[in-house]
């Protein structure tokens, strides 16, 4: 568990709480609405990879993919709207 700082010792402190977040420690700064600081190293461990960059990378390659036609047996929804308003402005 992370050592909790007060928000004075940690001021008071700031290189030693910044050695042991480096150390892989992460510290925990205040008593109400907690911080913790990690090494940046961790933080971007803990970030993971985005979701696009992903998706890019993950695409197939070299394949011929068939798409589904666009068409929709829905039909228009605004083409009664269409009418009506072209039927005004007459």
């Amino acid at each position: 568990m992370a050592e909790t700082w007060t928000v004075q010792d940690a001021k008071a402190q700031l290189s030693e709480l910044l050695r042991r977040a480096r150390a892989g420690q992460p510290q925990r700064i205040g008593v109400t609405d907690t911080c913790v600081i990690v090494s940046e190293k961790d933080w971007a461990a803990l970030q993971g990879s985005d979701l696009g960059v992903w998706l890019v990378e993950s695409a197939p390659r070299g394949q011929d993919l068939t798409l589904p036609t666009r068409g929709s047996r829905r039909g228009d929804p605004f083409a009664d709207a269409t009418r009506t308003a072209r039927g005004a402005r007459r």
